[in-house]
């Protein structure tokens, strides 16, 4: 039997990391991620998995990011119970992001069993629950940076530092095939070269396979040192407090929240900006900032104690519910940092209800934002959104800063594959968008030399062959689990725009009777498409229909 290497996540999409080799003496994971995005994207959650997990013999994990842990509650649900191997610092995280994690699912479950009761359905269960979130801590097995482990029989592992998060590891897999190692690294989420905290990402070169993330492939970030990057984070506490309300900053609980936390902490003491209060409303971010505590031997760059930072009286660590409402009474002054960091869950969304329809307010989003999140949309310059179920006006500023992301922009990720060259079989380009992986294979073929056939850009559920002597045809799935034209940008999100279209066509009509004029015509459209058409049958054919909304003839 050959080694076959399948893509069960993060392929043609940024989130739902997860891969699984299979060899002749077992099979086993790397990563196991949540997916997040659109709702046809999420959907993909409550899906079975494309494989046996009781046949699974352990997991490998990079870092302790959702969208790469995220689904391990539901493999211990679905009878895993085998080892899942990390560094010190993620099984630390882990102890408070997989609990924090089925508490969402569990009070979703809720909300929407409550809806559903209304219409006499039935129940709605959750993705997973505490219990099978505490399954999953008992299952941990912890390893150092650079020391070579055996998982199990015919394979080791060594783990790298990737500069991305607190324990975040590129992993470097050797799998026996009749008699040879093959050898395969696995990026993981690779951090910038200027971060407060971590040196640069690290790992040996020469494999025979390399599977590279590529989030930012074509994007580059200003090159900013981490002064330089303070001085642009200046700029806009300054502007937006100037402004006369607050500044909501969306962040995640891991990692961003805590650079966040130290650099506003050193402009502060440095009398640089001079915020009323500094609000990090989030239990979670509470809990990993003491993990970060814990391993504050392994930062990098700190100007910062912890002990310094939360010293000062403005800054409030919020945790519980009342606290946080609280919040927003406060109009003006305030820095405002909530979770999620793309808005698709937590208290964020009750600050961004709250200050969105506010003139004076900020938005200020400091990280990558899916296709089809609530962050992604009001980025995008929409001037309405649905938080709760509510339609909520965008009247507030929409900032965006780069420079905190922690993923290696595109001129970084080429720099990192190519130090890790030569790959003797093929280099696989996952965790991005299809522009963003076309771009970062074009670029490794024009500055690395690379063949076409060497750069591969796997679909999900796609699987290939691994051969010591290079890899056979990829391996396309008989049925996929997802429409690939509705990951980037789904019905439900051309639904919803639609529907706030309408609402704005009908409200700006000039009279009742055009209002009803302009429903006649849409119901007629309707009409016609048939009941079977496609959701975004009224997209074909945009010239007619804009013509018969307002009442004209469409020349047909």
């Amino acid at each position: 039997m050959t080694v076959t290497l399948y893509f069960h996540g993060a392929a043609g999409t940024v989130t739902g990391s997860c891969y699984r080799v299979v060899h002749d003496k077992g099979q086993f994971l790397v990563d196991c991620g949540m997916f997040q995005g659109n709702k046809t994207v999420r959907d993909l959650n409550y899906k079975p998995f494309p494989f046996a997990p009781k046949a699974l013999d352990y997991v490998l994990l990079t870092h302790a990011h959702i969208d790469h842990v995220g689904l391990l509650p539901k493999l211990t649900k679905n009878g895993y119970h085998q080892p899942i191997w990390m560094t010190e610092p993620t099984s630390g995280l882990l102890e408070y992001l997989l609990p924090d994690s089925a508490g969402i699912q569990e009070s979703e479950a809720e909300r929407e069993t409550k809806k559903r009761s209304r219409r006499d359905e039935p129940a709605f269960q959750p993705l997973y629950t505490m219990e099978d979130a505490e399954a999953v801590l008992k299952l941990r097995k912890t390893l150092r940076y650079e020391e070579w482990v055996s998982p199990g029989p015919g394979v080791r592992a060594r783990y790298w530092n990737a500069g991305h998060i607190l324990g975040s590891a590129s992993i470097e897999v050797e799998v026996e095939d009749r008699g040879k190692p093959i050898r395969i690294l696995f990026s993981g989420d690779l951090g910038p070269e200027q971060k407060v905290f971590y040196e640069a990402p690290d790992a040996p070169s020469g494999y025979d396979y390399i599977v590279s993330e590529s989030t930012y492939g074509g994007r580059d970030r200003q090159d900013m040192t981490l002064v330089e990057r303070r001085e642009a984070l200046k700029a806009e506490v300054n502007t937006a407090l100037g402004r006369g309300g607050n500044l909501v900053i969306p962040t995640f609980a891991v990692e961003r929240s805590q650079e966040l936390l130290h650099d506003l902490g050193v402009l502060i003491r440095s009398g640089e900006i001079n915020p009323r209060l500094v609000f990090l409303d989030s239990p979670l971010a509470s809990k990993v900032t003491a993990v970060y505590r814990q391993h504050a031997a392994m930062f990098d760059d700190m100007e910062l104690s912890a002990d310094e930072l939360f010293n000062d009286p403005r800054f409030r660590i919020i945790e519980g519910v009342e606290e946080s409402k609280a919040i927003n009474q406060i109009r003006s002054g305030a820095i405002i940092m909530s979770a999620s960091g793309m808005a698709e869950a937590g208290r964020i969304k009750h600050h961004l209800r709250t200050n969105l329809p506010r003139q004076n307010a900020t938005v200020l989003f400091v990280g990558y934002q899916a296709p089809g999140t609530l962050g992604q949309i009001i980025q995008s310059g929409a001037r309405e959104v649905r938080i709760h179920s509510e339609l909520v006006p965008v009247r507030a500023q929409i900032r965006s800063l780069g420079n905190y992301s922690a993923h290696a922009d595109h001129t970084e990720l080429v720099d990192w594959v190519t130090k890790r060259l030569p790959a003797h079989g093929a280099v696989f380009l996952t965790h991005g968008e299809d522009e963003e992986r076309t771009a970062l294979r074009d670029a490794l073929m024009r500055e690395d030399g690379l063949a076409g056939d060497q750069v591969i850009l796997p679909l999900l559920d796609d699987q290939v062959e691994l051969r010591s002597e290079g890899i056979a045809a990829v391996e396309r799935p008989a049925a996929r689990r997802v429409d690939l034209a509705q990951v980037s940008s789904d019905w439900h999100n051309a639904y919803a725009s639609f529907i706030i279209d309408l609402s704005h066509q009908l409200q700006s009509a000039p009279s009742d009777s055009e209002r009803n004029r302009v429903m006649s015509a849409l119901k007629s459209v309707l009409a016609e498409t048939g009941p079977v058409a496609p959701p975004l049958a009224l997209k074909t054919q945009p010239g007619r229909t804009a013509k018969a909304l307002h009442g004209e003839p469409s020349g047909e």
